[in-house]
């Protein structure tokens, strides 16, 4: 079992930028790839960005390209999302998740372990 907990949350004005946490504690070894997905009011939830564990290999959805980077501390086991130029559509519930093995999956059924998520509010 893997336990996630996410954190790093708020509200933020448009433009701005917030850095999400997910720390990870359990069955946790290098070969894991973790991916944070989120969740608007009314919407299915989506993927967001993920990165392969031990070589960091990242992926990222059209939507948050070139403003959002996803990162990790080996050390720390600590996921990480550095949000910028955040947008009122970037509002959502943030989830990060985990999964065993090394290939970026952006379907949400394809991760078993989930954190508790933190929710992200960006006000125009």
């Amino acid at each position: 079992q893997v336990q996630l907990v996410d954190s790093g949350g708020g509200s933020m004005q448009a433009g701005g930028s917030l850095r999400l946490s997910c720390a990870a504690s359990g069955r946790t070894h290098s070969n894991y790839v973790m991916g944070w997905f989120r969740q608007a009011p009314g919407k299915e939830r989506e993927f967001v960005a993920a990165i392969t564990w031990s070589a960091g290999l990242t992926t990222y959805a059209d939507s948050v390209k070139g403003r959002f980077a996803i990162s990790r501390d080996n050390v720390k086991n600590t996921l990480y999302l550095q949000m910028n130029s955040l947008k009122p559509d970037d509002t959502a519930v943030y989830y990060c998740a985990a999964r065993p093995g090394s290939i970026l999956y952006s379907l949400q059924k394809m991760y078993p372990y989930w954190g508790q998520g933190t929710q992200v509010t960006v006000s125009s």
